[in-house]
């Protein structure tokens, strides 16, 4: 292909299949050395451009391979799950495995490898013949987007799978400015917000320009009655919305093991996700700016 570099590994010992990796001329990329050639895999780190973060593709197409050669590959996989960035696609042939409650018959193991090392599988629409055999792994929450199901390439019988790789900025040593509510003056907070004739301030004005005109003296207000402290962190800030609250539903790891020991049902490790799932929604929404589809009441 005109304009880019090819990278691939041939099956050994057959002519045809294996795997291959089709980058832009002018990315910076190389190939890593993971494991042995025993294990059809490719792994290409490419280079940040700036302050963006490296990002790791692997590709995988396994054959039908025995437990030794599983090994490998999961050894691979915890070995490269500990880059920053890492997005791994290929036929895995897992049709058993419901990506939703994490639920298996068979192949446990490779779920559970899954789970190890912390990697979300996106895709949800099946990619031949009705089933999910194609899969796309992320090791961090909005590393891919823009994700297209659909359509052949060449002869082959699988769904062809888009998405672009979003690659987030470096994560430098971060001084974040918090609002210091132990040192508040909640009566001169008070007192400012209640000197404002609110009733003629809104009067004629839509409801967003309501929210608009109150928020904005709100945050003025704000800085003058709360005073902020700085926090500095060289791992970076933790996302607004994962509080300490949403830290202690880790339980539903221990749910799981109950479930797989025969202390508890299906039904109540279905529940846990269920519960958890919930909860970090709600918390991402309260996060969210208002939509023009808010009542403000």
């Amino acid at each position: 292909m005109d304009g880019y570099r090819v990278f691939r590994r041939d099956r050994q010992g057959r002519q045809g299949r294996g795997v291959a990796l089709y980058v832009r001329e002018g990315l910076d990329c190389m190939v890593l050395t993971v494991g042995n050639d025993t294990v059809e895999s490719l792994w290409v780190r490419m280079k940040g451009k700036a302050n963006k973060v490296d990002v790791v593709v692997g590709v995988y197409r396994p054959p039908s391979q025995d437990d030794d050669t599983n090994e490998l590959f999961y050894k691979e996989l915890r070995d490269i799950s500990r880059s920053a960035a890492l997005v791994l696609m290929g036929d895995f042939n897992f049709p058993d495995i419901n990506w939703e409650y994490h639920i298996v018959d068979t192949n446990r193991k490779f779920l559970k490898h899954v789970e190890d090392n912390f990697l979300v599988q996106v895709l949800r629409e099946p990619t031949r013949k009705g089933a999910l055999l194609d899969l796309l792994f992320v090791n961090r929450e909005g590393l891919v987007g823009e994700v297209v199901i659909g359509g052949c390439l060449g002869h082959s019988d699988h769904e062809v799978v888009e998405f672009q790789i979003v690659a987030d900025r470096r994560k430098t040593a971060s001084k974040t400015s918090n609002l210091d509510m132990g040192r508040a003056d909640f009566g001169l907070l008070k007192e400012l917000v209640s000197k404002v004739p609110w009733e003629s301030a809104f009067e004629g004005i839509g409801i967003h320009e309501c929210w608009s005109h109150f928020k904005s003296h709100l945050l003025r207000t704000q800085e003058q009655a709360i005073p902020k402290c700085q926090k500095s962190s060289k791992w970076g800030r933790r996302p607004d919305w994962l509080s300490r609250d949403l830290l202690e539903l880790r339980w539903k790891r221990k749910v799981y093991g109950h479930w797989k020991q025969g202390q508890a049902t299906q039904e109540d490790y279905r529940d846990a996700v269920h519960h958890c799932r919930e909860k970090i929604h709600a918390a991402k929404a309260l996060l969210e700016p208002f939509s023009e589809h808010t009542l403000i009441v």
